[in-house]
């Protein structure tokens, strides 16, 4: 190893053990805080791994984010062959995806497509076997090969037919520069959220629609990444001829992995059966080319480069009065969608009603009429611990409450990100949210009002100022209280059961309910079993009293169980 270039600089060098690639990898840190990545093969691979580097050289100079090739040679007294990339700093992208947004994934998923079509700007030999003679023999042979293994999955009838009747597509094909390997299993995402592609140890040539072959582990992660890809690379939604090369491409490399997959043993065998079962059930047995996880509906439009979703276009720009975004909050059912805002005075948290947001199935008018309702709520409730509205107006179409903005992690489920970092709080820093918590919903009773349509993601924290923020309060109302539509508004895994019963009397014995649901939230991840809950038994004993489905049996008033609860702390 000494003979790679530079090695006399190398501080760090640690192995990486992760991958499918026979090559050894190693990360490198080097005197002048250089990052590396070191790659080393046997030297039988002198002349595959000499052109995939000259390959990543003429990648890299249409300006692709990726790991950048440095220097290439032999070592270990010739018996190997290395390469020298620069590090792409981040978190694979498979694991990040799941802690963003919709609307994130799918831009990045939009990025991602884009980049693809850059790579396929390198065209492929003139010399290059014709892709219908070269394909169709490949697939052949994985078809007789599947034939040979031994090991059946369900549907494969369907899958060989489509390849049978659809060899056709093949015919005049284009072909050039292949990834080959394009999924999110290969990229990075930076802690600036920029996508980077690593791994370029499979790329080849061939027809530019079978580098989506790959798409089945991306679709499987996040189907909005694997759309916009899609969206990104054809710039809009792709053709069906596109769509019906796809499943034909998907189908060939389904056969091929079940035969792949023997050497790795029987859990190989089981991810790729799974994936298989998945794939027929993606493009209906076949019958349908589209596959399901495609969202032909799904919108995004942005503002100042922050992607949010839609049902269709809606002319955002008024929100530039206030301020600039650097936040958007899209994910909410209630018709409202929310903004971050700076300006030079002050930042801003914006709700506003009135575009046609994407989980909203009301109409634009009832959710303005909603919020301007809440106007008097959150006057009314002012409390140290609620959101500060500062004040509310009719803009843009629609209508916007303006709120101090308070800097702070939301529990609720659709935001991953900060939600992890919220229950990864200690105990005694969510025994202190969850005491606020307590003390606000008493005040609010006390104020004659009930709380409907509370759950994780009314409840922030500000780690900075150590203070919990409560938010989001549109629909409490003032007692007395009747259910008169059936199952209410809210998470179900807040509500009581008489939240689900039309005429209903609802009041503050369903909201000690919505207190103790609240405990399992921030204590049992909304468990109610001894084994996830955090706290003592006796803490325990009196939650699951106030949980209960009995009204007679819980305790008759907020302060009554924070009484208890208090208690059954010393």
């Amino acid at each position: 190893m000494k003979e790679v270039a530079g090695y006399n600089s190398f501080l760090k060098l640690e192995p990486i053990n992760k991958g499918w690639s026979s090559d050894k990898k190693y990360y490198i840190e080097d005197i002048e805080g250089k990052r590396l990545l070191l790659r080393i093969a046997d030297i039988i691979h002198y002349d595959r791994r000499k052109s995939e580097f000259e390959s990543m050289k003429q990648v890299a100079a249409l300006g692709i984010p990726m790991s950048q090739p440095i220097d290439f040679g032999v070592c270990d007294n010739g018996k190997s062959v290395y390469s020298l990339l620069t590090w792409c700093d981040g978190e694979d992208a498979e694991v990040v995806l799941q802690k963003l947004t919709e609307a994130e994934q799918y831009d990045l998923g939009i990025k991602s497509g884009k980049i693809l079509r850059q790579i396929h700007s390198i065209p492929a030999s003139i010399e290059q076997e014709e892709w219908s003679v070269r394909f169709n023999r490949k697939v052949s042979d994985k078809i007789e090969k599947y034939k040979g293994c031994g090991i059946k999955v369900d549907g494969d009838d369907k899958i060989i037919s489509y390849i049978e009747k659809n060899r056709h597509l093949l015919a005049n094909r284009p072909q050039c520069f292949h990834h080959g390997d394009y999924h999110v299993g290969n990229m990075i995402i930076s802690p600036d959220n920029k996508l980077l592609i690593i791994d370029f140890n499979r790329l080849d040539f061939g027809d530019p629609w079978e580098e989506f072959n790959r798409i089945v582990w991306t679709a499987a992660v996040s189907p909005h990444f694997a759309t916009g890809q899609l969206n990104g690379y054809f710039g809009g939604r792709p053709p069906i001829e596109f769509f019906k090369l796809l499943a034909f491409y998907i189908a060939s490399n389904t056969l091929s992995s079940i035969y792949w997959s023997i050497p790795f043993g029987e859990d190989e065998i089981t991810t790729m059966k799974k994936q298989t079962k998945d794939i027929l059930s993606w493009f209906d047995n076949m019958n349908n080319p589209v596959p399901t996880w495609y969202l032909k509906d799904f919108y995004i439009q942005y503002i100042d480069n922050i992607p949010y979703k839609l049902k269709a276009p809606f002319d955002m720009s008024f929100i530039k009065e206030y301020g600039k975004a650097f936040k958007v909050y899209d994910d909410q059912d209630s018709g409202n969608i929310c903004f971050g805002v700076e300006s030079k005075e002050s930042r801003y948290f914006i709700k506003f009603a009135g575009a046609p947001t994407e989980q909203y199935r009301g109409t634009p008018e009832d959710a303005i009429a909603r919020l301007e309702h809440t106007v008097s709520v959150y006057q009314d409730l002012a409390h140290p611990s609620l959101i500060k509205l500062i004040k509310a107006e009719n803009i843009g179409g629609g209508f916007a409450a303006i709120f101090q903005w308070v800097d702070g992690e939301c529990m609720g489920r659709q935001y991953p990100r900060s939600r992890e970092k919220f229950l990864q709080m200690p105990c005694s820093t969510r025994l202190d949210v969850f005491n606020d918590i307590l003390s606000f919903h008493n005040y609010v009773i006390k104020q004659n009002y009930i709380a409907i349509d509370f759950y994780d993601g009314s409840i922030m924290y500000d780690f900075n100022g150590k203070k919990t923020i409560i938010c989001d309060i549109d629909f409490y109302s003032k007692l007395p209280y009747i259910n008169n539509m059936g199952r209410m508004w809210g998470s179900s895994r807040f509500m009581s059961p008489e939240e689900f019963e039309k005429g209903a009397v609802i009041d503050e014995i369903t909201n000690v309910f919505l207190m103790g649901a609240t405990a399992f939230a921030l204590f049992a991840d909304c468990s109610r079993t001894l084994e996830k809950w955090q706290l003592t038994e006796e803490l325990y004993k009196v939650a699951l009293k106030v949980v209960s489905n009995e009204r007679s049996k819980r305790q008759q008033s907020i302060q009554k169980f924070i009484n208890e609860w208090n208690e059954a702390r010393t």
